[in-house]
């Protein structure tokens, strides 16, 4: 499998995400009501699982690796598109988490703040992973050889298999920063 391979399957999962998102959002415009818990786990799907782990594995090993080389302009062009759209997203999933603890909080007027975010995240979303998967990411794979294709996959899997130590030991650390010794 090409390294690309393993990003298509996560842009499928991130997809399911965003229909359950569009319904979730039609719900909280009919109703005025926000199921917090959906939100703070939406957070944690993009934060976790969208942003440090599959933009992670594209901005630290896929961008990186064509960044070295001499490349199309375009495709250049086309990695810092990408790198926009992650600024965007992370954004628009920070606003969304700030929002939910507002509503949580009472704030009631935070309703148009999440819906806003879950809007621009479900816009967002496809028309990236439709600039990658149709686009990007075959143009990406010609500048490499079938042994480099080999080598990037293998770091996605190392990479992978560090994000839930990463996670886990940043929430520790946060947890006991504050204790006495």
């Amino acid at each position: 499998m090409m390294p690309i391979g393993s990003l298509m399957i996560e842009h499928r999962l991130i997809e399911k995400m965003i229909k359950r998102m569009t319904e979730e959002l039609g719900s909280i415009e009919r109703t005025r009501q926000v199921d917090e818990r959906f939100i703070e786990e939406v957070v944690d799907f993009f934060q976790t699982y969208a942003d440090r782990c599959h933009h992670g594995k594209e901005e630290d090993i896929l961008f990186r690796e064509i960044r070295k080389r001499k490349v199309d302009p375009e495709l250049l062009r086309t990695v810092e598109e990408l790198m926009h759209d992650h600024i965007m997203a992370r954004q628009m999933v920070r606003q969304l988490k700030d929002a939910n603890g507002r509503y949580s909080a009472g704030e009631r007027t935070a309703i148009d703040e999440i819906s806003q975010a879950m809007a621009g995240m479900i816009d967002l979303y496809p028309r990236h992973i439709d600039k990658e998967d149709k686009h990007f990411f075959l143009n990406a794979m010609e500048v490499f050889t079938k042994q480099e294709q080999n080598d990037m996959l293998a770091e996605f899997n190392d990479f992978d298999r560090q994000l839930i130590h990463e996670k886990y030991r940043a929430i520790v650390e946060r947890l006991t920063k504050n204790l006495p010794r």
